[in-house]
């Protein structure tokens, strides 16, 4: 660092208000008491400066870069902070290169921080395995998405994954507190803020605390008279609901959305349907989804339904958002409304599996292009012919459900059988 770093370092006075109000060390860090309350591993092996490779898992603004942050002011070793968003395999080097001479010429430990540790191709990844192993390094990385989904196992395999919470209300409160009283890099008691708007500020910025410090200094430095920032203040700095969505809740949301389809609950599917159009997915994804569930779970009992899924697809690219919504809306209450059958589903899902396991059998002479022998059932409707091969004549695929349209169909085959 040299003495320009060093003078933009101290100058505090351009910096967001977020980011001065970074907690400096731990007993400044409010939240993820599970992993650095007084006796916690995570925390004894911050203060015993035995940091072993792990990463930090959590939504935006919980605490990982911030904890990173102290974890640098607080050890020994030679720090290292890289993001991982515009990581290459050639910054991996450089860094393996200074740890290994830090090791080699003043026999010091080096700590590697990667922020979005997710956002790196798998290649890059993969060079993160040997200097992790041998210690060459000590890694942490911190992600808001999936482990599982986004960092290759065999590096997850060398980390212990430390996963933390949303803020909680209390916590996120007292820092808002704090931001306003503190003197050196808070608001240092020039505005006050009622009850009601930090109770606001805390609910509508849904435990991003960056968020919420973001609104609040907007708030304050926008008030036409006086030092109080009001409820209103705070809605106007706060248009919209901060209501992230990374891939896992990604993923796990549009299960809700599918199971609620499948399980017959209206408000559930309307709901989850809510939550990914407000968070900005793609209609027309929604729509596939439905198109999907209204042949495997409805299928039959109601074959309206597919046209309704199809309806709703068609509105979504004609009209767009936000007039699609409702048509979206209407086909996934028609879905769940609807009674249900998966007997389409598994009669394609059984004849695959035949396909898959029996060799291809010969088409019969009478079903053959050109053929002189087939009559035409509906010509002749007392005169059938087998129509599967003679190896699977006693093979039913298809077994109607006795439930919606598709009872007629149950109930003509039932006859069959009496």
């Amino acid at each position: 660092m040299d003495l320009f770093d060093y003078t933009l370092e101290q100058n505090n006075n351009f910096k967001p208000l977020a980011e001065k109000m970074r907690p400096q060390n731990l007993s400044e860090f409010f939240g993820q008491e599970h992993l650095l309350a007084p006796g916690k591993v995570l925390r004894r092996l911050i203060e015993n400066d035995h940091l072993t490779n792990m990463i930090l898992q959590g939504p935006p603004s919980s605490g990982k870069t911030s904890l990173a942050t102290i974890i640098s002011k607080m050890t020994n070793a030679h720090f290292i902070r890289l993001n991982g968003v515009n990581l290459g395999i050639a910054d991996i080097r450089d860094a393996i290169k200074n740890a290994k001479d830090n090791l080699k010429l003043y026999n010091q430990r080096t700590v590697l921080f990667i922020d979005e540790i997710h956002a790196m191709k798998s290649n890059v990844q993969e060079a993160l395995l040997p200097p992790s192993e041998d210690g060459t390094f000590t890694l942490i990385g911190a992600t808001t998405e999936s482990v599982m989904h986004d960092i290759i196992p065999p590096l997850v395999s060398r980390c212990k994954i430390y996963n933390f919470k949303p803020l909680e209300h209390d916590n996120h409160k007292q820092i808002i507190r704090l931001a306003l009283q503190n003197e050196e890099r808070g608001l240092a008691n020039k505005f006050e803020i009622t009850e009601d708007a930090l109770s606001y500020l805390v609910d509508i910025t849904n435990g991003d605390v960056r968020n919420s410090l973001i609104a609040l200094e907007n708030a304050a430095y926008s008030l036409h008279g006086g030092n109080v920032i009001e409820l209103q203040h705070i809605q106007e700095a706060v248009e919209q609901r901060i209501n992230g969505m990374n891939q896992t809740d990604f993923y796990d949301i549009v299960s809700a959305f599918c199971k609620s389809l499948r399980g017959s609950d209206s408000d559930a599917a309307v709901y989850w349907m809510a939550r990914l159009l407000y968070s900005g997915v793609d209609p027309i994804y929604i729509a596939r989804r439905m198109v999907v569930h209204a042949t495997e779970d409805v299928g039959m009992a109601n074959p309206t339904a597919l046209q309704m899924a199809l309806a709703a697809k068609q509105a979504a690219e004609f009209v767009g958002m936000p007039e699609c919504r409702m048509a979206l809306a209407q086909a996934a209450i028609f879905i769940c409304e609807s009674p249900k059958s998966n007997s389409v589903y598994k009669a394609i899902n059984a004849a695959l599996e035949t396909v898959k396991n029996t060799k291809p059998f010969d088409v019969p002479d009478h079903l053959r292009d050109g053929t002189k022998t087939y009559i035409n059932p509906v010509d002749f409707p007392d005169k059938r012919q087998p129509l599967l091969p003679p190896e699977l004549i006693n093979h039913q695929f298809y077994k109607p459900q006795n439930s919606g349209v598709e009872a007629k169909i149950y109930n003509r085959y039932h006859s069959k059988d009496t």
